[in-house]
């Protein structure tokens, strides 16, 4: 089956942006990478929210060899976040970026957000990366700073990809989806569920949005012109969730307006 066709990246006559974004679990690379790399290429995205990224011996080269494997750069994250890390291609320029971590529960995996905020054509642009805990309350906790930390992101327009570990009718992503655009719910497109890869059954990945912008189209991208079923099975035991947002022009530094009211 072959998809309809998404929007590709491209900048507006008023200043405004199509941006094509990605969220990935990617297993801390231990599968096929070449498969990982097909498929995130074939995707091209101008953003790449990465979970489960490489956080131990050598995680700067890991992260490094897969940038250059899929003709992006690293903007952000990795080991000091915890796991997520953020990718972006040339098109973006940045502005800043930190590393935010979590406090952590004993017997838990630490967690925490990849940030940055960057530019792209006439756009100023937030952005969140997380991976958030197995466990119901920790992970409904997380959900909270998530919302926060999107608060204090001082752009008007934010974008957030993460691995939320839970599924639309939970705790956590009914909060998030409360108070921002749950991407793939505003506008369906590819596939829905994201795990696990040989067999998905469940919507555990998300691509999130502050009101303002326009959602054109989310989803798995099983179907998509040059992404195969089995790079798709052996890059991971995710799918990816890719979407296409238009996200107005701005004026500089607008004060945030993270959340619907």
């Amino acid at each position: 089956m072959v998809l309809t066709p998404l929007p590709d990246s491209r900048t507006e006559d008023d200043g405004s942006a199509v941006v094509r974004v990605l969220s990935y679990n990617i297993r801390s690379m231990r599968d096929d990478l070449a498969a990982l790399a097909r498929v995130i290429r074939a995707c091209a995205p101008d953003l790449v929210f990465v979970q489960e990224a490489p956080r131990f011996f050598r995680w700067r080269k890991a992260a490094a060899r897969l940038a250059a494997a899929t003709d992006l750069v690293v903007l952000s994250g990795g080991a000091t976040a915890a796991g997520p890390l953020l990718l972006c291609s040339l098109r973006a320029t940045v502005e800043r970026t930190e590393d935010v971590l979590l406090p952590r529960t004993p017997g838990l995996h630490r967690r925490g957000f990849a940030t940055a905020v960057v530019r792209i054509a006439g756009t100023r642009l937030g952005v969140v990366g997380c991976h958030l805990s197995l466990r119901a309350d920790e992970r409904l906790a997380q959900a909270r700073a998530l919302l926060e930390r999107v608060e204090a992101m001082g752009t008007e327009h934010t974008v957030v990809g993460g691995d939320l570990n839970d599924v639309p009718p939970g705790g956590a992503f009914r909060l998030l989806a409360g108070r921002l655009q749950d991407a793939r719910e505003v506008r369906p497109w590819g596939g829905e569920h994201t795990f696990p890869s040989d067999g998905p059954v469940r919507r555990v990945d998300a691509v999130l949005a502050t009101d303002g912008i326009e959602v054109l189209g989310c989803g798995v991208p099983a179907g998509l012109p040059g992404v195969d079923d089995f790079d798709l099975r052996a890059a991971s035991d995710h799918l990816p969730v890719l979407a296409a947002l238009r996200v107005p022009a701005g004026h500089g530094g607008s004060p945030a307006r993270a959340a619907r009211r």
